[in-house]
């Protein structure tokens, strides 16, 4: 490939990972550190830039084949579980709420008149803008054609030039100065950090878009793992280069929002008011039209991505039929709201999270165990284990019999049982006899 394919497939890689999802996390977090949030940020930038960087380069050593050492069942399970966290139960959704709150609620005047529906009290403008936006995002996924790759292609540079332009505004012209922490970024700002970066999804993400990389590079040709490897390693340093420096630009943002962060619960609102602060109502109207069109065409890569697998695992089942369901199960979540959503997903964040980790691990130290079948197994079964704690925690369950795991308050129980486990099975030796001497 020469040097303008790669950059093409790192820039593409990029901007599989830029949703609008990672532009809501960031500034709250920066807000919510005040003057903590360097540790903050560097504990972000290990989980939402790192992880997905080196999860990436382990689907390339592993051939796209990280999960071909569990049993079918656990590895279906598993897969399955990523699916439908990044499509229609969390990431979805979650891109057209995006979409609702910096791309349409800004210009309404009045976006709080609610209604009652089948018992439930909705926000109407929310409910008729996410039915609208499924639909749209639904046609699209039914009927893909050439129109979304144009929208694609004009779509990433813009967004870019706008993220470049706000990054250079933070640093020159920032709102106010740090506040002092909240919450538990006081105590513990590093592993609070870790832990809002499992909220991107990318780690996750990597684990089916590192396959997709490799099938693209086979179809450019590139049949040799050893060649596959060496470009997605490179398109994977690009795309982490280029999502460090939204982050950090963003945290800076947030950190140093002052009054225009005061009633938001969400990063997306302190985005939103900065941008309209900084650059008046056009640049409000630029950052929405961009956010909805980033927002949409995530949503269909990601009901598209889903129906295609599902129809797979379950052919009697149409691709048509598998979009029609994705799109209806991602407009009725997505009414739950941006807050409660984001809050609904953290107990399966973390208890997910874990297990994705463990895997990226097992898969660089394959070679090294003699039995590696088992060790994957084994240590995928503990990071489960002990992330089922983590998640309960996190869910508000009174956990207190296991409190005295380590790192079990900070949300972390995971960590130190799955590397003790790791490093035993290192230890084991291979159960095969050694061949008698000549």
């Amino acid at each position: 490939m020469s040097l303008t394919d790669t950059l093409g497939l790192g820039f593409m890689t990029f901007a599989f990972f830029l949703g609008a999802g990672n532009l809501i996390f960031p500034p709250l977090a920066g807000f919510l550190a005040g003057e903590n949030m360097p540790l903050a940020m560097l504990g972000f930038l290990l989980t939402a830039v790192t992880l997905p960087l080196v999860t990436l380069i382990a689907v390339a050593k592993a051939n796209g084949k990280v999960m071909g050492l569990l049993p079918v069942a656990a590895a279906t399970i598993f897969a399955v579980s990523i699916y439908i966290i990044i499509g229609p139960a969390f990431a979805a959704p979650r891109a057209g709420l995006v979409a609702y709150e910096m791309g349409f609620k800004p210009f309404v005047a009045d976006s709080s008149t609610t209604m009652m529906l089948a018992g439930l009290e909705l926000n109407s403008s929310q409910l008729f803008y996410t039915l609208i936006f499924f639909t749209i995002a639904m046609l699209l996924s039914l009927f893909p054609g050439k129109l979304l790759d144009s929208v694609g292609k004009i779509l990433t540079p813009i967004m870019i030039v706008l993220l470049v332009g706000l990054a250079l505004a933070v640093f020159i012209f920032p709102a106010s100065v740090p506040a002092l922490p909240a919450g538990d970024y006081q105590s513990h700002p590093l592993v609070k950090g870790v832990l809002e970066g499992y909220n991107t999804m990318d780690t996750l993400a990597s684990l089916i878009f590192g396959m997709l990389i490799i099938d693209i590079l086979r179809k450019k040709g590139i049949e040799a793992p050893a060649e596959q490897t060496k470009y997605l390693v490179r398109a994977a340093f690009i795309a982490a280069a280029g999502l460090a420096f939204v982050y950090i630009s963003l945290f800076f943002l947030g950190a140093g929002a002052g009054d225009l962060a005061k009633g938001a619960d969400n990063g997306g609102m302190i985005l939103t008011n900065y941008v309209n602060h900084q650059f008046g109502s056009l640049g409000q109207t630029l950052l929405a039209a961009v956010v909805t069109l980033a927002c949409l065409t995530t949503v269909v890569g990601l009901v598209s991505a889903c129906a295609e697998y599902f129809n797979e695992l379950m052919p009697r089942f149409s691709y048509r039929l598998l979009v029609v369901i994705m799109s209806l199960a991602c407009a009725t979540v997505a009414n739950i709201g941006l807050a409660e959503l984001i809050h609904i997903s953290i107990p399966v964040l973390v208890t997910v999270y874990p297990v994705a980790i463990a895997l990226v691990l097992v898969t660089y130290l394959t070679e090294r165990f003699a039995r590696p079948e088992l060790a994957h197994r084994t240590v995928l079964s503990v990071a489960l284990l002990f992330g089922i704690l983590d998640g309960l925690n996190a869910a508000g369950l009174d956990m207190s019999a296991f409190s005295q795991i380590p790192l079990f308050a900070e949300g972390m129980a995971w960590l130190l049982p799955t590397l003790l486990t790791t490093g035993a099975c290192l230890l084991i030796k291979s159960s095969k006899s050694p061949k008698a001497a000549g």
